[in-house]
């Protein structure tokens, strides 16, 4: 199979995939799509919204239209690190007692973490080795997960009771953020239809986690042009206050820029839209579509911008504007 088939196929497996949990899922078509494009680009998403938007419902869904291992956290005040890694237990066997570690939920291949700003930092930061190297450590050694592993928490917004903001380098550690808005009057008036009659619509299995894998392998391959890499790193620089890239806006309102984790996440990304979009080359619009989610959450503002109740949505966005896809120097050419 040729690279053009073998995007054509990719193609057809993604809008296959989308359209199942759409079958279930009422409106939010971009939160579709950029949840499965962490989930085959290898990354991990958070969602934030406050409670009865579907978020919940979303990931479950997602992993009944993927025949993979499925398990959840629900995180609470009280959960311990070992509640999520797992722990030692004591095993007798023929008269003698031994320890045998006991897997715990994040051993899957797509995990929920439910309410994830309802822990405390000792607890959230369990899931930091698990996101970033694909493992955990317990004892000493160092137990792999099976890929694809996936990542998806809810998170409640700070304002409200009860919750606890995730620490910069957790949240780092989320390729996108995606804010889950209220639906409209139709959308609601179909999600009553859909949940309050006799019969509700489920997801079936339309792909297994080997094609995740190949695709995930495809979207790698896809060629990313010098001047694009060149313009997610003017991009992520204009973020930074105190480099001379920086737009306006942040050096007023940010006191600590984007990693270059974003950029990653912006490049993984576009990469994937230009698949879904049926093409094997990203363009200046993808990189585009894909610079809020990928950058949202890691933007922290600074004291002004807070008092201000500036938005980082609104911080990206400006940057995005000061940036250019082709530079000056190019243009007068």
């Amino acid at each position: 199979m040729d690279i053009e088939q073998q995007a054509r196929s990719f193609q057809e497996t993604l809008i296959k995939l989308r359209d199942e949990i759409a079958k279930v899922i009422v409106g939010h078509q971009d939160i579709i799509e950029k949840t499965i494009i962490g989930f085959v680009a290898g990354g991990h998403v958070l969602l934030e919204g406050v409670p009865g938007l579907g978020k919940t419902l979303l990931v479950r869904t997602l992993a009944d239209a993927v025949s993979v291992q499925f398990s959840r956290i629900q995180f609470t005040p009280d959960l311990m690190p070992a509640d999520i890694t797992g722990t030692n237990i004591v095993v007798e066997e023929d008269g003698r007692r031994r320890f045998e570690f006991q897997k715990g939920p994040i051993f899957g291949n797509i995990i929920l973490a439910d309410e994830i700003n309802r822990a405390t930092p000792k607890t959230q930061s369990a899931l930091l080795e698990a996101m970033q190297e694909g493992s955990v450590t317990f004892a000493g050694k160092r137990m792999i997960f099976e890929q694809p592993f996936f990542v998806l928490a809810t998170q409640n917004p700070i304002e409200m009771e009860g919750t606890y903001p995730l620490p910069e380098a957790q949240l780092d550690r989320f390729m996108f953020k995606l804010d889950v808005k209220s639906p409209s009057v139709q959308e609601l008036a179909s999600i009553f239809g859909g949940t309050t009659g006799s019969t509700q619509n489920k997801a079936q299995p339309v792909v297994d986690g080997k094609r995740i894998l190949e695709m995930r392998a495809l979207a790698k391959q896809v060629p990313v042009a010098q001047h694009l890499l060149e313009y997610v790193a003017r991009i992520v620089l204009a973020t930074h206050p105190t480099s001379p890239e920086g737009a306006p806006v942040v050096k007023q309102f940010v006191r600590v820029g984007s990693s270059p984790r974003g950029g990653q996440a912006i490049i993984n990304g576009a990469k994937l839209i230009a698949l879904m979009k049926g093409r094997y080359n990203v363009s200046a619009d993808d990189i585009r579509d894909c610079a809020r989610p990928a950058l949202r959450h890691r933007l922290i503002l600074n004291f002004e911008g807070e008092a201000e109740g500036i938005k980082s949505d609104d911080v990206v966005g400006k940057v995005i504007e000061h940036v250019p896809d082709i530079p000056e120097r190019v243009r007068r050419m």
